[in-house]
């Protein structure tokens, strides 16, 4: 990005203080005569038809509404630059407060690009190739159980490798910027957010030894549901899908990666986290 022309935002309309965000940075665009669109971050549609030709796209909101938005620039290569007005904000590390000077560094060029790696998620029904379900990630994929308390049967293997069968609730295959997520709850390590690896966790797993595993970039994650009475797929905690016994979810790395955002002076990912973990209830 050499020069700050057009600029998206991308908000959470549930939250009056986004809302009143999104006016704030539009007015400061306007002022600029800087090129300006706004829509809510869920809605894929609009952010496919605008996001060609986009500089930026600015996102306002919490954790959930920077995922969405980063679900869109996956397919339509834009820089996302996120302002919290969440609770914890692990993806954005610009709060309201600053939301002015950063714009202003934004359009001076003062920022960095941080590349992180997103992840592809396939569903085969009935483990065929043919016309694969294929969802797009930021933080995690979860093959999990869905209301009943049953566990579920799941067939792992790496490439071509068999890694377990596991009697869990569930499995996270997370990426490096959602190992701090559900796959950290789960019990699965925190990695550098730029590092480019897949994160299997799975999930409550009954008598395994495998608690959690780290892969290489390049690898497929297969988990085949062997046995469940009612089964989900969660892509970032915002969709889920049903699946039945015989589907195979394939999880990969995204070869080209989403691009964030790093302002002037921002806070290092780790004082960050450190920072959030001190502000989450004990």
């Amino acid at each position: 990005m050499t020069e700050l022309r057009r600029i998206g935002f991308a908000y959470n309309p549930t939250s009056d203080a986004a809302v009143e965000l999104r006016e704030r940075a539009s007015g400061w665009a306007a002022v600029r005569n800087l090129d300006q669109w706004a829509t809510t971050a869920a809605d894929l549609e609009s952010l496919h038809r605008e996001l060609p030709g986009t500089d930026v796209l600015v996102v306002l909101g919490g954790d959930g509404t920077f995922l969405r938005a980063a679900r869109a620039v996956a397919d339509v290569d834009v820089p996302l630059l996120g302002i919290n007005v969440g609770k914890v904000g692990f993806l954005s590390k610009v709060e309201a407060g600053d939301l002015v000077r950063v714009l202003e560094q934004l359009q001076a060029g003062q920022f960095d690009l941080e590349l992180r790696m997103g992840l592809e998620a396939r569903i085969l029904r009935g483990g065929s190739a043919e016309d694969p379900e294929r969802h797009l990630a930021l933080n995690d994929v979860v093959i999990a159980r869905g209301s009943l308390a049953r566990v579920v049967r799941l067939d792992v293997s790496i490439d071509d490798s068999h890694l377990a069968t596991f009697v869990a609730d569930g499995l996270v295959v997370a990426s490096p910027t959602g190992s701090t997520g559900y796959s950290f709850s789960a019990g699965g390590p925190i990695l550098d957010p730029t590092a480019r690896n897949l994160i299997v966790t799975p999930i409550a797993g009954y008598l395994t030894t495998i608690r959690s595993v780290v892969v290489g970039p390049s690898v497929v994650v297969r988990c085949r549901v062997n046995d469940a009475h009612e089964a989900l797929v969660s892509i970032d905690g915002r969709e889920d899908v049903p699946v039945a016994v015989g589907d195979v979810v394939e999880i990969r790395g995204l070869g080209r990666p989403i691009r964030l955002v790093e302002p002037a002076g921002s806070q290092p990912f780790w004082d960050l986290l450190r920072k959030k973990v001190e502000l989450l209830p004990s």
